[in-house]
């Protein structure tokens, strides 16, 4: 036995899109004995050469291994590569993208099927995996048996952070900060789309973004605090009301620069709805309330 694979867990991988062939050769790299399936047989080639044996269906790659790790397109594609296979007795490492009940709802068919189940959600893209210093992780709920018995092996590509038993809360977690994410990207795209037709060049105003979002950032800790004491007013220091005045400026801002409102208006209606309740000595930890149905 090769020194590199001497100990090493040895894993199945279902799935090599450009995520699945990055955690792959992270696994490869790091010695552990790896068999991989992909529907597309042709992917897998690039693999066999690194040291990994390619099975010729899913069945025969789950019967390879203990542990069965899936990287698939969306949660249909895992029914549909685990429909013919034993999983008796395998521990399944689900990292496939997926809603919070569609990952209950696997680890009840997993279950059912005699396999222990570990959903997973990835915060990285494949450029990070492998490369720790890039700061990516992965979100893992669901049993915290099988999450220690597999941690030095699930830490490869990328950290780990365990979230609960509930399997739902890794993906729950996940689409979390995706959420903030997306609404950050909103941000930035009207910011962009205000000096678009101007003088000023996004390469110059990207750095005052960056640097004024990382200010803004750490106010995600006092909505938090807000949100559990149930005091709304506590440390606000721009309140609702101001903030709501404040809006008008940035909407007649957007019409003379001839730029749509249509990013941040959805918020600002939600801001006034609240203000409207009575609530202008709050921060926006109300919105919070007006969104949860």
């Amino acid at each position: 036995m090769d020194d590199n694979t001497f100990g090493k867990t040895r894993l199945t991988l279902l799935g090599l899109g450009a995520m699945g062939t990055a955690l792959a050769r992270t696994w490869l790299a790091a010695g552990h004995p790896l068999t991989v399936w992909n529907r597309t047989p042709s992917r897998a080639d690039p693999l066999a050469a690194e040291g990994a044996t390619v099975a010729g269906t899913a069945a025969e790659a789950v019967a390879a291994s203990d542990l069965v790790v899936l990287c698939l397109l969306d949660d249909a594609s895992v029914g549909e590569a685990l429909a013919d296979a034993d999983l008796t007795g395998k521990d399944l490492v689900n990292l496939t993208t997926g809603t919070p009940a569609q990952a209950r709802a696997r680890a009840e068919w997993a279950e059912e099927r005699g396999a222990r189940f570990l959903d997973g959600g990835i915060m990285a893209v494949p450029p990070m995996i492998g490369v720790p210093e890039t700061g990516g992780y992965v979100f893992y709920s669901g049993s915290r048996t099988l999450f220690d018995a597999h941690l030095s092996t699930l830490a490869v590509p990328a950290g780990t952070t365990y979230v609960g038993e509930d399997p739902g809360f890794a993906a729950l977690h996940d689409v979390a900060l995706l959420s903030a994410m997306t609404g950050m990207f909103a941000g930035l795209s009207h910011a962009f789309a205000l000096i678009r037709k101007e003088d000023v060049a996004p390469g110059d105003l990207a750095p005052l973004l960056v640097n004024w979002l990382t200010a803004m950032a750490p106010s995600a800790y006092e909505l938090a605090d807000q949100l559990e004491s149930g005091d709304y007013t506590k440390g606000v220091v721009s309140n609702l009301a101001m903030m709501v005045e404040g809006n008008s400026t940035m909407l007649r801002t957007a019409e003379d620069q001839r730029v749509s409102a249509e990013l941040l208006t959805p918020f600002m209606a939600l801001m006034e709805r609240r203000l409207a309740d009575g609530h202008g000595d709050e921060g926006t930890a109300g919105v919070v309330d007006l969104l949860t149905r």
